[in-house]
């Protein structure tokens, strides 16, 4: 309201003002609980669409969660100095959530704009990192800034007095309930029945109606301007610097705490997208009850300065109490999710057992945060300016717990050092609040008070030392630890090789790096696997080595003359492995996410994968058998997104598609840029697991590579006449396989590697007498995309738009409907007389071996 308009009208009665004020602040409660809804549908829907563009590596979030939290907290700090207390604070806070509903808008019309930008500029090292944080601001800056902006401008609504604080605090909590809200509605209804645009379009929605409502609400007005003034003059409390860094150590915590144990929590549960969704929720459901808990707190309490060291000392304890529990006691539940009626229940059983470890800490995180309002208060202050100050001390902490955690704390010493450092951290919370009352200015010695700190420090530093680490048995097993646990003899515990039974699984490795934790194991036949997400992911099961002798072998024996190729996931590096013995290949580039797989885990299956990756330690790229070796640590998807190298094959062995962001590498974009990086006559091969998996998530994977490659083919890994995996592969022109020309390829001399590398893992005689490798192997014929478009018809296509993948398999990741999918695929069989040409002979011992539907009964 301008100076001139205050001068004309007539002064309003203090008494009236204030009584509408009041009466609407538990309206205004409702508006923030609407705004934290749209806020985390938002934030959900942003992280997933720029991690396509950047990256899903720890970097890249890294990159992602510094910029969301940085331009809160700079929002925060901003408003009270750009914009006068004289406004109307609910004029305020309705242009900034209209703001906020334009800019998400035009981050989601504006996103493919900004990576064709990205693209033209992109790299490799310190200069890459440094565009992906600009890409990143230039999305998530501007409206961040605005969200971090809308407490301070309500604050003003409020007044710096014990009651205006504990409002505060109210609406902190509400606006963390509608993110409980939002956070489920997008994980679990938006995105996985709609997509990304539609989820924005309901948080615009919420946007626009609470500006609405916020202009209809009673303006607030002044008694007279000395009171503004006032406000504008009154200085911070005494002490408020060791407010701030207190709260800033607890947002450090909070955050360091959230990625460690989702970490956790998500071996544990399985890496679903749902479970990243019931992580969350349940933190937040935790902030929201102690913020409300805190701002009661806050009005009660005699000294909130006291009321917040507290807080902290107890949070030290609810940190150990959550490490306790995560590493040594969930584990160790009796929940067995292949009994599982529905993934509804295992949902709930997820939900209880986060709300079992983590509530607690979270519930003291919230009340931090309205403690530290009342204890950094002081009367007359500007409301704006006080909540502006501790939001940016919280949200600069939590920032820089994020990155740290993330980047280097985890990686460096692993979740347990992390749990240590957090109780550390809560613990200097506690003393920097509650030292300086140990002798006050002007005051006597404390003793009592100093003997409590020193009891309590003692506590804090033994209950971090006790913290146990994450059983090796959670890294290898994941959510199947139980049931794994029931079924095999007491030994499995066993981590040191004297001790070993002969009956027991044996670890011989576990790793935690900045993407993924890994495990290496041994079983009681001599049979190792490398397990990373919980679950193996590759082996020297004859099973496992079939399929990884597939993807490794059949693209370059189809190909002309396969000289440069791109491998997609290390894992135990078999099959990048199998591409050392083909004669013609020169180049071989191993792109993966985490560098402990290329240089740890893979060389532990040198026998296996011919000692691919033995050299990266020494030099990259290196020399194999006359080949030159590159690792590159990147995120599959970016790394191709952003190469202009072009290759003759490309095979995909990514983690399973149930796993939280790799739909990604499963979308029609995704397979667009693979045909866009092929060389004339080159080929794309894709491990689709099978197992674990239903219909319709394995139409949905079939269905999307076969709409960038119509002319694909399916090739089965057989189990004891059960398709237990499967081989995609794509070309751009049609396929045409002539088996004389394959089996003279493999006849020659220097094709003699391969010929015994594929008859070590069952293809050619050692199935049946005088049987060729090379028919063999074409032999795991499952199905062509022409023949099998009935079959796939109604499929949900999977995109960057929707990701609908992830939903899908999520939901799936307890079922074994393998043989059911088999079933689906064979009823519209018939032999592809276009596709495959040779002898008479061959053709007929084709059929005879694999083609007639009778041989899958």
């Amino acid at each position: 309201m301008s100076l001139t308009a205050t001068a004309l009208s007539p002064a309003p009665d203090p008494a009236v003002a204030g009584s509408s004020s009041r009466r609407s602040l538990p309206a205004m409660l409702l508006l923030f609980v609407a705004s934290g809804c749209a806020a985390m549908i938002y934030e959900v829907v942003w992280l997933q669409l720029l991690q396509l563009v950047i990256g899903s590596t720890a970097v890249s979030l890294g990159v992602l969660l510094g910029t969301f939290m940085g331009g809160m907290g700079a929002g925060s700090l901003l408003l009270p100095r750009l914009v006068s207390p004289r406004r109307d604070p609910l004029k305020v806070y309705a242009a900034l959530e209209l703001a906020i509903g334009a800019m998400g808008l035009l981050v989601l019309l504006g996103l493919p704009h900004v990576e064709r930008l990205y693209l033209l500029y992109t790299g490799y090292g310190a200069p890459d990192v440094l565009l992906r944080g600009v890409v990143a601001g230039i999305c998530l800056l501007p409206p961040t800034l605005l969200m971090g902006a809308t407490l301070p401008a309500v604050a003003r609504r409020v007044k710096s007095d014990p009651e205006g604080v504990a409002w505060l605090g109210f609406f902190y909590g509400g606006n963390l309930a509608g993110a409980v809200f939002g956070c489920l509605l997008a994980g679990f209804y938006l995105l996985r029945v709609h997509d990304a645009a539609t989820a924005t379009y309901v948080a615009v929605a919420l946007n626009a109606a609470v500006a609405l409502i916020a202009l209809a609400l009673p303006s607030s007005t002044r008694a007279n301007e000395a009171e503004v003034e006032v406000e504008e003059e009154a200085g911070p409390a005494v002490g408020v610097r060791s407010v701030y860094l207190a709260i800033g150590l607890s947002g450090a915590s909070a955050l360091g705490a959230e990625v460690a144990w989702t970490r956790l929590l998500s071996l544990m549960l399985g890496a679903t997208v749902y479970t990243f969704s019931l992580i969350l929720a349940v933190f937040l459901i935790g902030l929201g009850i102690g913020s409300a808990a805190g701002a009661v707190a806050a009005r009660r309490a005699s000294s909130a300065r006291v009321a917040l060291g507290v807080c902290q000392w107890m949070l030290a304890a609810a940190i150990a109490w959550a490490a306790f529990m995560i590493s040594g006691s969930l584990p160790y539940w009796p929940v067995m999710p292949e009994l599982a009626p529905s993934p509804w229940y295992m949902f709930q059983l997820d939900m209880a057992r986060c709300l079992w470890a983590v509530l607690p800490p979270a519930c003291l995180w919230g009340a931090s945060f309205p403690l530290a309002l009342a204890a950094a208060a002081s009367p007359g202050q500007d409301a704006g300016r006080l909540v502006g100050r501790v939001y940016a001390a919280n949200t600069v902490g939590a920032l820089l717990g994020a990155l740290a955690f993330s980047l280097l704390m985890v990686p460096a010493v692993g979740t347990a050092g992390a749990e240590r450092v957090l109780v550390g951290l809560a613990a200097a919370s506690g003393l920097v609040v509650l030292a300086p009352l140990v002798r006050p200015t002007g005051g006597a010695l404390r003793p009592g008070l100093a003997a409590g700190l020193a009891l309590a420090t003692a506590g804090a530093g033994l209950a971090a030392w006790a913290l146990p680490p994450v059983p090796w048995q959670v890294v290898a097993f994941g959510r199947q630890t139980t049931s794994v646990l029931s079924q095999a003899a007491p030994g499995i515990v066993s981590e040191v090789p004297e001790e070993r039974g002969e009956h027991d699984i044996f670890c011989t490795y576990v790793g935690e790096g900045a993407n993924v934790s890994v495990a290496v194991t041994t079983s009681p036949d001599g049979e190792r696997s490398f397990h990373g997400a919980g679950k193996v992911q590759a082996s020297t099961r004859a099973v496992d080595m079939r399929l990884q002798r597939m993807l490794g072998h059949l693209p370059p024996l189809l190909h002309k003359k396969p000289e440069s190729v791109l491998v997609v996931a290390c894992g135990a590096g078999v099959t990048a492995g199998s591409f050392v013995l083909h004669p013609d290949v020169k180049r071989i580039v191993i792109c993966d996410i985490e560098p402990l797989v290329p240089t740890v885990v893979a060389p532990m299956f040198g026998a296996e994968n011919y000692h691919v990756v033995d050299g990266i330690a020494r030099q990259n790229p290196h020399m194999v058998n006359g080949k030159e070796v590159e690792v590159v640590y990147d995120d599959g998807r970016h790394f191709l997104n952003t190469t202009r190298e072009k290759f003759d094959v490309i095979t995909s062995d990514p983690i399973d598609p149930w796993v939280k962001g790799c739909a990604a590498l499963n979308t029609v974009e995704y397979y667009q840029m693979c045909r866009d990086h092929l060389n004339p006559g080159g080929s794309v091969s894709l491990w689709i697991p099978l197992y674990e998996s239903d219909v319709e998530t394995a139409r949905s994977v079939i269905a999307t590579f076969f709409q960038v490659f119509p002319n694909g083919i399916l090739w089965s890994n057989d189990r004891e006449g059960i398709t237990y995996d499967a081989v995609l592969y794509g070309q751009v022109e049609p396929t045409v396989v002539d088996l004389d020309e394959l089996q003279a390829k493999l006849d020659r001399p220097d094709h003699a590697p391969v010929k015994l590398s594929l008859r070590e893992v069952g293809f050619g005689q050692g199935r049946v007498d005088g049987l060729e490798e090379g028919v063999d192997l074409i032999s795991r014929y499952a199905g062509q995309a022409p023949m099998l478009k009935e079959w796939m018809e109604g499929a949900q296509i999977n995109t960057d738009r929707n990701l609908r993948l992830q939903y899908l398999a999520g939901m799936s990741v307890n079922s074994m409907l393998d043989q059911r999918i088999l079933g689906g695929i064979r009823k519209y069989y018939r032999f592809p007389d276009q596709t495959f040409v040779g002898s008479p002979e061959r053709i007929e011992t084709l059929k005879q071996l694999r083609l007639s539907p009778t041989r899958w009964e």
